[in-house]
């Protein structure tokens, strides 16, 4: 069962443990929802499968519009956690890249042109600790995303030779624990009382143990 953090008649937050499918399927976290809430659940973002923690999903399909219209607004903010590889030159900056993703092979890249299935990605970062690992410096960073786009996190810092820890489809070694990334902050406007909400939750064990988080 999944850990629930907040839920009320119209959305359930709760952490996604990684490895788990965040949207419909076998032994997926819907599957789950389902089973904890005896209705329907409706996926109003995702995860990468190898990747964990905070989600909110929608518990009808009223509540399930409300927040993909917020989501395209703008008004749906999600913020994570990343170790990556290296220290970055700036300790904060803005990353805008062009992302192409091959459906086929499952896996994006940056690329120089618009053509189509081109996107544009656009994310924050700010250094918040670096520590010397037995494989070099790792360095924990906090990433406020501006676009949604598949493995957008994991491309644009390993576009940069500063793949995440763990994350052998991008650059990294692949490690026993995964990827470091952390679903870490959510905030949104509920439906449908427009109250401004935030959710927290901190990730654990290695690598983040390496740090104070």
């Amino acid at each position: 069962m999944p850990r629930i953090l907040y839920e009320n008649d119209n959305i359930i937050f709760c952490i996604k443990e990684a490895g788990l499918l965040s949207e419909a399927g076998e032994g997926s976290m819907v599957e789950l929802l389902e089973a904890h809430t005896q209705g329907t659940i409706y996926p109003v973002h995702r995860l990468d499968r190898g990747v964990g923690g905070l989600m909110v999903y929608a518990k009808n399909q009223k509540a399930a519009a409300f927040l993909s219209e917020h989501i395209q607004k703008g008004d749906f903010v999600k913020e994570y956690l990343a170790v990556i590889r290296g220290t970055p030159k700036e300790e904060s900056a803005t990353l805008t890249d062009l992302l192409f993703h091959d459906r086929r092979l499952n896996k994006s890249y940056t690329v120089t042109k618009k053509r189509a299935g081109v996107k544009s990605a656009v994310l924050d970062y700010r250094v918040l600790e670096t520590a010397e690992g037995e494989k070099g410096a790792l360095s924990l960073v906090h990433v406020r995303l501006h676009t949604g786009r598949t493995h957008q996190i994991r491309v644009q810092f390993s576009s940069r030779k500063l793949p995440l820890y763990g994350d052998g489809k991008y650059g990294g070694r692949t490690e026993k624990e995964g990827i470091a990334l952390w679903s870490h902050r959510i905030t949104l406007t509920l439906p449908f009382s427009k109250e401004t909400i935030t959710m927290e939750a901190a990730p654990e064990g290695a690598p983040w143990s390496f740090f104070e988080i």
